[in-house]
């Protein structure tokens, strides 16, 4: 039966797997299709039972039908090279596009796959040279393995990585009318039940307040927002509908939910303009497809530009804070005093700032311990305690007893306490509305006539549209305040199509790049840990990584890593290892190693971003995967490797302290997919900041002490982007924080205006 969710994430939006009646429109050639078929195979191919690699376990293997159709599946079943090519061109770069279909038509012929595959093309019979697609498998197979190790056009292996990431995630995350993937029974997977409907509130608690336009018309919307207590005017000449309010504020995560209930409770008229659509507990489906489709930007598909590093950044009423994973740690006092200090920005170092931690942490629920902790987290604890290190519980804005593995994808239960369920409700139930499916364009700004002003421009409001194309007019938010909250990848995009030019906009973006350890344990009676590697809470337990002299150098925590995530960022090193890798995934313990990065990156247009590693980043990666991997050990795992691309690993039985020495020397942490190298790695990031820092002049940031824009009157930032460097440890906290400060001075500052106009 279909799991009772919203529509949006119900997934079978892909076709059922193993059949396919949709038309694509994704526009690429009958024969760049072959050739993408043909690389699909290559990356998942089907392997009968007669195949030499399964000799000694047919009698195994012959009992268990689940496995051997997983075996037999193929990358390039009905529907999925389609896909991968309808993805690509939906959540692709332009130029990776291009690439990629430059790439698929040179494999078309049989001088250019002589090109790229050299003698592994060549035959002795007629025609002597092949294409691509006519190659035999096993050659298929292996000029994907020399791509992936060439050092010199890093371009062309760039281009069978794209492959390889779609083709994989659309493997193990596209799901039939039942909501189900065949694949999953093999892997040990399955999408965790539905809660009982008599614990989870069906009502939606920003119901008096939000207006969702994806349901909306132009008629419709005129009375909703009428509804709602806001002044609306009709311009037919520009077709849009001009709306008054007090404050617009553009985004509804971290920064935006807590700026939107300071101010709406400070008695302010408040808009929040939210591109994402609204879900509830009752909505979501835990379906890793469709949930990473429509709760994070670009659906969960985001890298930067190079590939170097994939991205997640929520995309949903709520933002970042209704789909991560939980974690609430306090900023570090060492980084609050280095704030205070170095960069001069007073609050950060008293009482106002500890205050409002304090506040953040008891509105939305922040608890210090774990009842029962999930398999990941069980590994990391005991790895640590066996070692002798110092491993914490990680507090969590949820109850203790919270055994959730899939918050990110929103949390079913609907215990999580994201912005959603706290700061949003208490600023609609002060007459605020939010505004969901809502994109803003760009800031009002005019030229601005204020003697004794240093800021040469002012901030009118925003201009905005309706991701649905039932609503034809743009909306024009004229407003008081203007407040952009739409994170550190999208509001430096925003400013700087607006007209602003401050140096530091889209500069200083700080990602806390993350490289990941894992560790096999297999099943069995007899096991010390319970469960599977996607079960439990998802960050319960984490370990900071120092140097000698008590310096940190990285913290360590685990992952939620869905069947298609999993395999998308796994190696590839042959099609049966992906398979075998994917056999023992709910068993394979992930750890992630976080660093607070000096290194930084540039984002200055919506969904491109750069990014560079300093060396002293490489150097606290190699010493958080050194420590990782003894901890798998220490723990237990009878293999332990890192997702460097030629699938560094070690078999730990028997292993010997000098060869586990020699192993771990091994370890690096390698340049991204285009850099010059035979072995390469590919970062995550689940945090931005920095893009928009707070300075104590414009040569030093791009906002002032109040998070108000040097540039603009009455705009002003209120997000992770105006942090002035990467944090270190989880940050939501320190947004919410950051945010409450920022909105607290406003509100004074805005009540201090009108006593004086009163007066």
């Amino acid at each position: 039966m279909r799991k009772e969710c919203h529509p949006l994430l119900g997934g079978d939006s892909r076709g059922s797997a193993g059949e396919d009646g949709r038309s694509y429109k994704h526009g690429f050639s009958s024969t760049e299709m072959e050739s993408l078929a043909s690389v699909c195979e290559a990356v998942f191919p089907p392997l009968p039972l007669a195949d030499p690699s399964f000799e000694g376990k047919k009698e195994e293997l012959s009992g268990n039908k689940a496995v051997q159709s997983f075996y037999q599946a193929s990358g390039a079943q009905t529907g999925i090279p389609d896909e991968v090519a309808e993805l690509l061109v939906k959540r692709g770069f332009r130029e990776a596009v291009v690439l990629v279909r430059v790439v698929l038509w040179i494999l078309s012929s049989r001088l250019g796959t002589l090109l790229l595959c050299g003698f592994l093309c060549l035959d002795d019979t007629w025609p002597f040279v092949h294409k691509f697609s006519y190659l035999p498998l096993e050659k298929r197979e292996r000029v994907l393995q020399r791509w992936f190790r060439h050092r010199f056009l890093t371009p062309v292996r760039l281009a069978f990585l794209y492959i390889k990431i779609l083709c994989l995630f659309i493997f193990f995350t596209r799901v039939d009318e039942n909501a189900e993937n065949p694949a999953w029974e093999a892997i040990g997977y399955q999408v965790e039940p539905a809660e009982n409907p008599k614990r989870v509130p069906e009502e939606r608690p920003l119901h008096k307040g939000i207006i969702e336009t994806m349901y909306q018309t132009d008629t419709s919307l005129l009375d909703s927002l009428a509804d709602k207590g806001l002044k609306v005017t009709l311009d037919s000449k520009n077709n849009l509908y001009k709306i008054k309010c007090d404050v617009v504020i553009v985004g509804s995560g971290c920064g935006g939910g807590v700026a939107a209930a300071v101010l709406a409770s400070s008695g302010q008229k408040v808009i929040v303009l939210e591109k994402g659509n609204y879900f509830t507990a009752s909505d979501y489906s835990s379906l890793e497809g469709p949930s990473q489709d429509q709760l994070y930007e670009s659906g969960g598909i985001l890298a930067t530009v190079d590939g170097k590093v994939m991205i997640q950044a929520g995309s949903t009423v709520g933002g970042g804070s209704a789909v991560n994973w939980s974690a609430c740690i306090r900023t570090p006092d060492s980084l609050l005093q280095e704030w205070a200090k170095d960069e001069k920005i007073a609050f950060f170092g008293g009482s106002e700032y500890v205050s409002a931690m304090d506040a953040v942490c008891e509105r939305i629920g922040v608890t210090e311990s774990c009842v029962e902790e999930g398999f990941q987290n069980q590994v990391l604890r005991k790895g640590c305690e066996n070692l002798g290190l110092a491993v914490h519980f990680a507090p969590r804005n949820s109850s203790e007893k919270h055994y959730c593995g899939s918050c990110g994808y929103g949390c079913k239960k609907g215990e999580k306490k994201g912005t959603d369920s706290t700061w949003l409700v208490d600023a609609v139930d002060h007459g605020a509305v939010i505004l969901s499916g809502c994109k803003a364009e760009r800031f009002v700004l005019e030229k601005s006539y204020r003697s004794g002003s240093m800021r040469k421009k002012k901030c009118l409001g925003v201009m905005a549209k309706s991701l649905s194309n039932n609503i034809t007019k743009r909306l024009q938010i004229e407003a008081k305040v203007t407040i952009s909250a739409c994170g550190a990848l999208l509001t430096p995009p925003l400013m700087i199509s607006s007209g602003l030019k401050n140096r530091h906009i889209g500069r200083n973006l700080h990602l806390h790049p993350v490289l990941m350890a894992w560790g096999y344990f297999p099943d069995s009676i007899n096991s010390e840990f319970k469960g599977k590697s996607y079960e439990g809470g998802i960050i319960t337990s984490v370990h900071e990584v120092v140097s000698a002299d008590s310096r940190p150098r990285a913290i360590i925590e685990t992952p939620a890593l869905g069947p298609g995530t999993f395999a998308a960022l796994c190696p590839w090193v042959s099609g049966l290892d992906i398979k075998k890798r994917m056999l023992r995934f709910s068993r394979t313990a992930h750890v992630i190693i976080i660093i607070r990065d000096k290194g930084s990156g540039v984002v200055r247009t919506e969904g491109r971003a750069s990014f560079e590693l300093d060396a002293s980043d490489k150097e606290n990666m190699k010493a958080g995967l050194r420590q990782a991997l003894r901890i798998l050990i220490a723990a237990g795992a009878v293999e332990v490797g890192t997702h460097r691309s030629d699938g560094l690993r070690l078999k730990c039985e028997g292993t010997d302290e000098k060869e586990l020495e020699e192993f771990l020397d091994e370890v690096s942490a390698d340049e991204g997919p285009q850099s010059l190298v035979e072995k390469w790695t590919t970062y995550s990031s689940a945090h931005q900041m920095g893009s928009c820092r707070m300075g104590i002049n414009e040569k030093e940031g791009a906002v002032d002490q109040n998070g108000e824009s040097w540039e603009a009157e009455g705009l002003f930032v209120c997000d992770g982007s105006v942090l002035p460097s990467a944090v270190g440890v989880n940050p939501m906290i320190t947004i919410e924080s950051t945010a409450y400060c920022l909105s607290k001075r406003l509100a004074e500052s805005l009540r201090k205006q009108q006593f004086s106009n009163d007066g």
